[in-house]
Order: structure tokens, then C-alpha cells, then sequence
């Protein structure tokens, strides 16, 4: 305001309080006045019609008008004008309620000065000028919510409607205007209300509730927003509410949950079963997830309502998917297998069964999933079909072998019978005849050996010491193989018996041991160990060839090149070789297989391209069988611990994970390393123990190891794999593990192990 003329109307009848004020502004420098003083309200009236004021400074005793009408009459008159309000040492109230009105200040006669009247003014100015801005933003505010179907209003710290824009469901303004929500509503509707607003006025922070309201025999359904109206002090004065009509919306939606009630009614009836049953809308959202689901999948149903049942089940997007949902689409149903995913990353299969749900008109609204788990069956099922190939191959094997021995026959006898019906043949012709002779006994050898594959091969019975005749090969060996391939034997001396043929059994770890050099060509190392085994119905569960019992177990490994993931299930067929031609018939391990078999045992393999081979040959036990050792004695069950238990294999993890609980551990499943350093740090204090296989993807399992140990140094771990090189045995020992379990392994030897590990 400095340096502007202000232009003043003082309405006021002494003439004294006039001079002094005129006085008091010639004082002040900083701006110029220019005063019209009247005497009466008429003649301040006539002034205000025919020209405009800056300020009207307003005495409220006046000869032709008296107290607060004063004011409002010249308010009226003057609405864009702001007006001081003068009053007596005795009138203060009546200024208030002159300010309560629309007054821009008042000022107390006696107590006024040049600077105290000038700030005044400005004050007034500038709050006039506010106050128009406030209306001109409400008039655009007003515009805005023209035609919109928001209610607001505003209420002051009673709870009184001070102020309300497009009310709805025939309510006037006039009607709500001064009044409370008591005085509008019925009552219920109404203590809900204010306990919502009340809340809102003591805290200071807003909320937004879903409300119904009856109004005029009408429940009505809204959207209620409900914030916090302030004052210039930022204190809390009341509300500002804005509500959206939501009753149809409502509607639908009720509608809609009858609907999914009745199908969570009938899906309610499949929770008992271990099938895995899902709800999806057509825009793939979950909204129903049964117990199986839980289960299998393993989120909560809480957790998968909601959400895309592809980004929760699978890796990526397939077209094989697509094809299901459209087959669902349009021809109501589709079934088939599918690979998913559980909560924890670990790929399962499961027979998928899909049905489009419809409602009454027709009109396709939902599909239903129902899905089995047929990860172990698929997993049994490969080695079923396994089974049955190399038993196809057997049978057929043996009927060429048949074959070729009526062939080879007359052909070996004739090679022997000819030198001696021509004892003068030239020395030519009788080195032609060895040839012949030599290379049909080979054709017979060969013959015997897919006989040997094809129908077993009988032999003497006798007991044997496995012991003895593994000194007898180690020594053969430690003869006959290259010095760059470090030969060693691990054999404990109460290893039990078997009743087998001793040459056949010779035979079998020559072909072995043979193999592993052949795969070490730069050297190595060739392990021979053998060990007593007890097989439980967990082990046989997934190994279909063997059977409850005592074993014997010899172990044949080496660190040569391994055997590709690709070729592992084809290395016992008759004459597959991955030798160069020339340098293998390709019969030595399926002359293996044969021997084994025919002794009631069975072989498996292990290996790890790049990291060598472990062929385990099982043979049942005899004699001996009564003499347990301590750690074939039954072990204590647990104490609650919880166990995480690290392993790749479903199987593995499944049949673990129930041997543990039924001994009364609790356990926590990882599928990778990454996955156990992140369970092990979220439930460090409450793990007792990791059971960690070697062989994981993604991170392997001594990385695994170090890493745990970083995250605790007295975290107590037993490493398990069924191939370890001495490289890794020594690598594992190196960082402190000091419990080894080699698998295949039993219960007993795991809770031993544990009993060990937590004593």
C-alpha cells in the first residue's frame, strides 16, 4: 500500500472521534488517505451507489440507524468493500458480531493510532481481496461440480452443516443448512455418521468409509470422503465431507458375491480332497483357491485371491497356454499336462482339468481349474518305461543272440575242421583259417555277453566277502592302469556278505573300473569303496527296482569327462557306446546290468559332466545280517527342531521331508542355494540344522555353504550328494563340514546323522 491512495468513507456522527481520526492520519507517511466523512447510514447509502471505496470505517450508533443493522444494511450495499467496524470501550460484543457477519476488523475509540488505523485498513484490504478469490474459486468450484454427481458440504466442530453443493436424493439445501445429521436421517444411519466424523475432528487425519443411509424410505449406498477443515492457525474447526452415490454399483456388486458364494459353497465340498481347485475370472484374476491349492501350490489363499493365476503359476507366457484358454473358450472344457509353479520357484506337473463356468443366460463368466499332482507318478513312470526298454531290448537282444549262435556255430566249427581235412594247406591259407576261427570265438564272446544282459547270467552261488575281491581288482588295477590315474579302496572290515558268482562279480567291477579310465584320459583318480546299507520303504518309494532290506554296496567313481545328461538313461543299452568306433562294442555295461540283476541287485549312476561318475552297485546282504552296529540301531526321534532342507529333487525333498516329521522335526524346503540363503536368513534363530545337497543349480552348494557360514559361523550343516569327487570331499571337509551323508540315504542314517550333528 505505500505510496497508493486509499480512498476512506467515515460513516461516523461525532465530530470529535472524526477530527482525531483525520489527525492521527496526516501522522502517517507511508501511505495517502483521502477521507470522506458523512454523518448518517442515508447519506454513507447515496456515497456507496455512485462510487467506490477502498475502505468503509463504520461507527454503529448513528441518528438514523442503530447497533448490528447498521452494519448489515451497509454490508449489503457494499459486499466487495471491505468494512472496519468502530465501537466504544462498552460495544466490543457487538463489533464481534458485526465481524461474525462479514466484517473485515473493528477498531476500540480511545485506543486507535495513525499506525494502528493504517494497518488496519490494509488488513481489511487484503482480506477483502481474499475473501473475493475464496469466491471466486468457490464459484468455479461450483461450476466444476455442476454436473457432477458429488455431494459436498461442510461442517463445523458441532457437527452442523455450514455450507453444502449439490445435495442429493431430494434433500434442500435449505433443509440441511444449521442442522445436524440427527435432524435428517434416521438415527442409526446418523450415529454412524458422526462417530466416522468425530473421529476425523480428533485425530486431524482423513478417512473414506463405504455408507448406507436411509433417506425418505430409501437406503442409499456412498462412497464417503471425510477430511479434516481447518482454520488459519491450521486447528481443526470442523469437516469438509464429499460423498459419491454408489447404490448401483452396490448392487452389482452384491449380486456378484451371491454368486461367488454359491460357487465357494459348492467348491467348500472339494476342500477335502488333495486335488488343487481354482476360480479364475475371464480376466485370469484368482477368486477362489481351495486347501489343495494351499497346499500344492503353497499360498495362502489369502495371498493368491486377486492376483493373475499366470503370473502367480508360471515362468513366461507359452502358446500352449494360450491354446488351452482358447479351447476352454469356445468349447467349454480342455485337459491336459501342464508345468507350474510353486510359491517357492520349484517347477512341478500337474494334469490340468479346465471347465467353463457360465451364468444363467449363458454367457461365459468364469473358469474352474482342477489340478494334480503327478510329479512323482511322471518321475516312477520314466523309470517304469525304462524298465520296459531295456526289458524289450533284452527280448530282443536275445532273440538275435539265439540267431547268431545257430550262425556262428557250424561257422567256428568249420574254421577248427578245416586245417585238419587240409593238414597240407599252404602257410597262406592257414593264417586265413585263424583269422576265421579267431573272429568267430569273438562273435560267440559277444553273444554270451548280450545273453548276459538279455536273461542274466546263472552262475555258482556261493557266499562271498566283497572285501577280497576288491583288493584283487585294486591290485590288478594299480598293475595294469596308466600311473596318472591314482588308484584307492575304502572297505570297512564288518562289511556284510553276499551270495553271488565271483568271477561274474569280478567281471562287473573290471567293466566298471575299465570305463572309468577310459573317461580320464589326462589321469585322475578311481575310487573303490563299499558299505552295509539298510533300504527302507522311503527309499523304495523312489527307486522301483529295489526292495526293503540289507545291502551291500560297492561304489565305483571317478573324476574323468561324466556322462551327459542327454545319453544317462541310454548307457545300458546293448551296443550304446560313445566310443569312437573300433574302441568299444558297447556291451560292458549292459553285461553289467545283467549280472547284477541276475544276483537280485540293481546299479545306479551319478554324474556331472566335467566333474566324473559314480556307478553304485546294489547287492542284498547276507550272513552278517544279525550283527547291527550302533548305527544301525534305531535312532532317537527329535525335539521339534526345524530342519531346512536343501535339495533339487522333488522326490528327494518330499520323502525327506516326511521321514523328518514323522520323527518329530519340523522342516523348511529350498530348491537352489539362493533359495536356502534367503529362507536360512529370515529364520536363522530358529533352523537348528541345513541339510545341503553339493549338485543344486543356480548357486551350488559349497557357495551355499560359505555364504551361510558368513551369515552365521556356527551354523551346523550335513552336506549329501550321490556323486562327490575327492576334490569336492576334500573342498567340503576344507570349510568345516564335517558330516557327510552319500546318497542314496536311509532314514536311520539321516537321523543318526542329525542325532550327531544336535548332540
Amino acid at each position: 500500500m505505500a505510496g497508493k491512495n486509499i480512498k476512506v468513507l467515515l460513516v461516523e456522527d461525532n465530530s470529535s472521534d472524526v477530527f482525531l481520526l483525520q489527525e492521527f492520519l496526516k501522522e502517517v507517511t507511508t501511505v495517502v488517505v483521502n477521507l470522506m466523512p458523512v454523518e448518517r447510514l442515508s447519506e454513507a447509502l447515496n456515497y456507496l451507489a455512485n462510487e467506490i471505496f477502498d475502505v468503509i470505517l463504520l461507527d454503529l450508533s448513528l441518528p438514523d440507524s442503530q447497533g448490528l443493522e447498521t452494519f448489515v444494511i451497509a454490508h449489503h450495499q457494499a459486499k466487495a468493500t471491505p468494512i472496519i467496524v468502530l465501537t466504544g470501550l462498552d460495544d466490543e460484543t457487538l463489533a464481534i458480531r458485526a465481524m461474525q457477519q462479514g466484517a473485515q476488523d473493528y477498531l476500540v475509540k480511545g485506543q486507535v493510532t495513525g499506525d494502528l488505523l493504517v494497518r488496519s485498513m490494509r488488513y481489511a484490504i487484503e482480506r477483502q481481496r481474499a475473501d473475493d478469490a475464496l469466491r471466486h474459486s468457490e464459484e468455479r468450484f461450483r461450476v466444476a461440480l455442476k454436473n457432477s454427481p458429488i455431494f459436498v458440504y461442510n461442517q463445523d466442530w458441532e457437527l452442523q452443516y455450514t455450507w453444502v453443493y449439490n445435495p442429493s436424493d431430494g434433500l434442500m439445501v435449505e433443509e440441511m443448512l444449521g442442522k445436524k445429521d440427527l435432524d435428517i436421517i434416521p438415527v442409526e444411519d446418523a450415529e454412524r455418521l458422526t462417530i466416522i466424523k468425530r473421529g476425523v475432528l480428533t485425530t486431524g487425519i482423513g478417512t473414506r468409509e463405504e455408507v448406507s443411509i436411509r433417506i425418505k424410505d430409501t437406503t442409499r449406498y456412498y462412497d464417503l470422503t471425510v477430511e479434516p477443515l481447518r482454520n488459519e492457525s491450521q486447528e481443526v474447526v470442523g469437516v469438509t465431507c464429499a460423498s459419491i452415490d454408489i447404490s448401483e454399483q452396490q448392487a452389482a456388486l452384491r449380486e456378484r458375491k451371491l454368486a461367488q458364494e454359491k460357487i465357494r459353497e459348492q467348491a467348500a465340498l472339494l476342500d477335502v480332497t488333495t486335488d488343487a481347485i481354482c476360480l479364475r475370472d475371464l480376466n485370469n484374476q484368482i477368486i477362489f483357491w481351495n486347501k489343495g491349492a494351499e497346499t500344492l501350490y503353497g499360498w495362502q489363499a489369502t495371498e493368491a485371491c486377486g492376483k493373475n493365476a499366470s503370473e502367480l503359476l508360471y515362468d513366461e507366457p507359452s502358446p500352449e497356454i494360450e491354446a488351452a484358454l482358447l479351447q476352454v473358450i469356445s468349447k467349454g472344457k480342455w485337459q491336459g499336462e501342464l508345468t507350474k509353479l510353486t510359491k517357492t520357484d520349484k517347477e512341478i506337473l500337474v494334469a490340468s482339468r479346465w471347465s467353463l463356468v457360465c451364468d444363467e443366460q449363458g454367457k461365459p463368466k468364469s473358469i474352474l481349474t482342477v489340478d494334480t499332482d503327478i510329479t512323482d507318478k511322471k518321475h516312477l513312470e520314466a523309470q517304469l518305461f525304462r524298465a520296459q526298454r531295456l526289458e524289450s531290448i533284452g527280448t530282443l537282444a536275445s532273440g538275435i543272440a539265439h540267431d547268431l549262435n545257430n550262425i556262428l556255430t557250424p561257422i567256428l566249427a568249420g574254421a577248427q575242421l578245416l586245417p585238419l581235412k587240409f593238414p597240407d594247406a599252404d602257410k597262406r591259407t592257414r593264417h586265413l583259417l585263424e583269422i576265421l576261427e579267431i573272429n568267430a570265438k569273438r562273435g560267440a564272446d559277444l553273444v554270451k555277453q548280450v545273453l548276459s544282459f538279455a536273461r542274466g547270467v546263472e552262475g555258482k552261488r556261493i557266499t562271498l566277502q566283497l572285501k577280497h575281491l576288491i583288493v584283487e581288482v585294486a591290485k590288478i588295477l594299480k598293475e595294469t592302469f596308466p600311473k596318472s590315474i591314482e588308484i584307492s579302496t575304502d572297505v570297512p572290515q564288518d562289511l556284510w556278505m553276499v551270495s553271488g558268482d565271483s568271477t561274474q562279480l569280478h567281471q562287473v567291477l573290471m567293466n566298471l573300473c575299465v570305463n572309468a579310465r577310459d573317461a580320464m584320459a589326462n589321469g585322475g583318480s578311481l575310487s573303490i569303496s563299499a558299505e552295509n546299507l539298510l533300504i527302507d520303504e522311503n527309499y523304495v518309494r523312489i527307486n522301483l527296482e529295489a526292495k526293503e532290506g540289507t545291502y551291500t554296496v560297492i561304489t565305483v567313481s571317478d573324476s574323468g569327462v561324466g556322462i551327459p545328461r542327454e545319453i544317462l538313461d541310454r548307457i545300458f543299452e546293448p551296443f550304446f557306446t560313445t566310443k569312437d568306433v573300433g574302441q568299444g562294442t558297447g556291451l560292458g555295461l549292459s553285461t553289467v546290468l545283467g549280472i547284477i540283476k541276475s544276483h537280485g541287485g540293481f546299479v545306479n549312476v551319478y554324474s556331472e559332466p566335467g566333474s566324473g561318475t559314480s556307478f553304485k552297485v546294489y547287492l542284498p546282504a547276507v550272513g552278517g545280517m544279525e550283527t547291527f552296529s550302533p548305527e544301525d540301531l534305531p535312532p532317537q526321534t527329535g525335539k521339534g527342531e526345524l530342519i531346512l532342507v536343501v535339495d533339487d529333487e522333488v522326490a528327494i525333498q518330499e520323502i525327506t521331508r516326511t521321514s523328518l516329521e514323522t520323527h518329530n522335526y519340523k522342516t523348511l524346503i529350498a530348491s537352489d542355494g539362493i533359495e536356502a540363503i534367503a529362507l536360512y536368513a529370515k529364520n536363522m534363530d530358529k533352523i537348528s540344522v541345513v541339510l545341503m545337497d553339493i549338485m543344486l543349480p543356480s548357486l551350488d552348494g559349497l557357495t551355499a555353504i560359505r555364504t551361510l557360514q558368513k551369515i552365521n559361523p556356527q551354523v551346523r550343516i550335513i552336506a549329501s550328494s550321490g556323486l562327490m569327487s575327492d576334490n569336492k570331499l576334500s573342498a567340503v571337509a576344507a570349510i568345516g563340514v564335517n558330516t557327510f551323508l552319500s546318497k542314496p540315504y536311509t532314514v536311520n542314517e539321516l537321523l543318526l546323522s542329525l542325532q550327531k550333528i544336535l548332540s
